[in-house]
């Protein structure tokens, strides 16, 4: 790891166990910027954030320069606190229902932030954490069809969004440049942008594909056991 020693910067969640500390300790301030100076707690809030930008530099670094290194000692990075804390941070800017617990960010935010992750973090770390069942809901579509949609609890939100940011660095290394969807930093319009200048550099072939009802179609048991 090499970033525990940082001033401001707890190794791990500090968890109010006492019935009296029902609400928990403050928060993390995800809002503040300690470059600007925007009150106390910013130059935790900032080191906090280096230090998970300097954990995703090193993945990438290491995948991007060891083509066929094998990471097997991934799963100690997810309860991290600045992993956990950005992986809130990111699935409360996305908002979204409440899962099958009925759980939703006013609930976290009553009960106390920081207490709420520092469970989570004990629950990954001592491997007592388990996934909770999936709230089935359908949207209506276009074409008059329904779309099913599966909603997670925010816990299992957190944790997905926390394995994807320790996992994207590794794979963005072996993505081509070529390829726009879902990678952090890329969207379609540059993707229309990429396909216009290689149409003016004389290359007018453009196949448009698209795969039909992919996920609502795709053999889920088969894919479990691959």
């Amino acid at each position: 790891e090499g970033q525990a020693g940082l001033r401001g910067v707890t190794e791990r969640f500090v968890v109010p166990l006492k019935p009296g500390n029902a609400g928990g300790g403050k928060g993390p301030q995800f809002k503040t910027d300690a470059r600007r100076g925007e009150g106390p707690g910013d130059w935790a809030t900032y080191q906090l954030r280096r230090v998970f930008r300097n954990c995703r530099m090193a993945l990438h670094a290491k995948a991007k320069a060891e083509t066929g290194y094998r990471f097997y000692a991934l799963y100690d990075k997810i309860s991290r606190e600045d992993i956990l804390v950005h992986a809130y941070a990111q699935c409360r800017s996305n908002k979204g229902a409440p899962g099958v617990d009925g759980q939703d960010f006013a609930d976290i935010d009553a009960y106390g932030v920081q207490r709420w992750l520092g469970e989570l973090a004990l629950a990954l770390r001592q491997q007592t954490y388990r996934p909770d069942p999936i709230r089935r809901v359908f949207i209506p579509k276009a074409n008059g069809k329904l779309r099913p949609l599966g909603i997670s609890t925010l816990r299992d939100r957190v944790c997905m969004t926390a394995a994807m940011l320790v996992l994207e660095p590794i794979f963005e290394a072996d993505l081509p440049d070529e390829q726009y969807a879902y990678r952090p930093g890329r969207n379609a319009q540059q993707a229309v942008i990429d396909v216009e200048e290689t149409l003016f550099r004389g290359r007018p072939e453009v196949v448009d594909a698209d795969l039909a009802d992919y996920f609502g179609s795709i053999p889920h048991a088969e894919l479990m056991l691959s």
